[in-house]
């Protein structure tokens, strides 16, 4: 039986014990998860030792399918391997391998396939699937290397680490990226918690947190919020003003009156604080603008003040428009781009702050580990983009036209405030203290962020 053979290799700065570790640690595979094309993990019996299965669910066009894989060849710092028990290949074996090479070591994954259907699956699928491969493991070897750099370069004590709207876009990369990298993290959630799987419940309407528990964290990172899309009733602005208000001020006060205070709260905040600014080039020293989003952002980081007036260095990030299919503003814009109804929205020469999502949670790390980050903290990347730019290079990433612009009239027809405060509004915001601080941006520029995050 023959079968094809894929392969891709990477050098990783670090020797291969501690590659093979990062492999081994919870959260790795949901780093090493595309963006583009996830697959949903549903069933999990161990890690990648020999015997540990996984099941996961992924998407075959528009059909979810089921794939089974055990781990086998598990040999601490040299390789494991993955089999596929059931699911949508006629074989699938996958060996990852490590090889150390003069104090950094070599990353080989060697993949042994077969297409269903014989012949004819081969002919119509195998150019597709060694396509997909390709983006798949270069990828994979972009977050790994990155990954392992980030780890060199911080404090190697273990921390405890408690995040809020670990369910979020944001929360969703951040949380595998910290434990992947050996940290501890516990989700504080608004159901029911399960301490076995390092929850705690809290919920800032009601008051209720979990005080005692919530002493254990060394670094505290708040992502909690409404999520602000959809047309601005006063319904939905009360809820987006309020869930980030009282959420912040509940664990800034909480925090403040612990026996045991965590050494840094992370806070988020948006680049909407500036509001609609024209050209002008916007740092952290800037005045604040105005109009709803501006009025909310102010609000947002003064609740922290119980934290900060406790000795808490606290560090609020203002983070522009997160670049990720898994959400938010790009994800949304992807369908029509995609059918070749992508366009300028207004004039085109509104100044968008994006920020690939690799460089927020990268911006995160940042702040907890660094000592003399604190206060405002903007995370855009160091050159921002006109609309018009946003547009071309995203139309250009998708080989699609974009020649259907979306006057302003319409926009605000369609979404009524939102479009004005989100999408007609130009914020030139200046990532200048990330880069006082020495953060380095795996993606500072547009195009190969968004061929990153898209897999092209």
């Amino acid at each position: 039986m023959s079968f094809e053979i894929f392969t891709y290799k990477s050098r990783l700065p670090v020797p291969a014990n501690t590659a093979f570790a990062w492999h081994a640690r919870p959260g790795a595979f949901e780093r090493l998860n595309p963006p583009w094309d996830p697959a949903r993990i549903v069933e999990k019996s161990g890690g990648i030792e020999n015997g540990s299965r996984v099941t996961l669910e992924l998407k075959m066009g528009p059909l979810p399918v089921r794939w089974v894989a055990e781990h086998s060849d598990y040999t601490p710092g040299t390789r494991f391997k993955d089999t596929q028990l059931s699911g949508p290949f006629a074989h699938w074996e996958h060996t990852h391998q490590f090889t150390d090479n003069g104090g950094n070591c070599i990353l080989e994954d060697r993949i042994e396939y077969k297409l269903p259907f014989g012949f004819l699956g081969k002919l119509f699928g195998g150019p597709m699937i060694r396509a997909k491969l390709e983006n798949m493991f270069g990828y994979r070897h972009r977050i790994t290397q990155a990954d392992l750099s980030a780890a060199q370069t911080r404090k190697a004590d273990p921390m405890n680490i408690l995040v809020t709207g670990a369910n979020g876009v944001v929360g969703t990369a951040l949380a595998p990226f910290l434990t992947s990298g050996g940290l501890n993290v516990y989700r504080m959630v608004r159901r029911k918690s399960n301490p076995a799987n390092n929850e705690m419940e809290w919920n800032p309407e009601t008051g209720v947190i979990d005080r005692v528990r919530i002493e254990s964290a060394d670094a505290v990172v708040h992502l909690a919020g409404e999520n602000i899309a959809g047309r601005w009733s006063k319904a939905k602005k009360a809820a987006i003003r309020d869930s980030r208000i009282k959420g912040t001020r509940l664990l800034a006060e909480t925090l403040a009156r612990g026996l045991k205070r965590p050494k840094v709260l992370v806070s988020a905040s948006a680049i909407g604080y500036y509001g609609d600014r024209g050209d002008v080039v916007l740092d952290e020293s800037s005045a604040p603008g105005s109009g709803f989003l501006a009025d909310v952002c102010k609000e947002w980081e003064d609740a922290t003040k119980p934290a900060r007036e406790a000795g808490i260095r606290v560090v609020n990030l203002r983070i522009g428009v997160v670049l990720t299919p898994a959400g938010g503003a790009l994800a949304k814009m992807l369908t029509p781009f995609k059918l070749g109804a992508g366009g300028i929205m207004g004039s085109g020469k509104q100044f968008w702050s994006w920020v690939a999502i690799d460089d927020v949670i990268g911006a995160i790390s940042h702040a907890i580990f660094t000592d003399s980050l604190r206060g405002p903290v903007n995370v855009t990347a160091p050159g921002a983009s006109t609309n018009y730019e946003f547009t071309k290079a995203l139309g250009k990433v998708l080989s699609r036209p974009t020649i259907f612009p979306m006057p302003a009239f319409a926009a605000r027809l369609a979404l009524g405030e939102m479009a004005d405060a989100l999408l007609l509004s130009s914020a030139r915001v200046a990532p200048k203290r990330l880069i006082e601080t020495g953060y380095a941006f795996r993606y500072p520029q547009l195009e190969s962020a968004l061929r990153h995050v898209l897999g092209k």
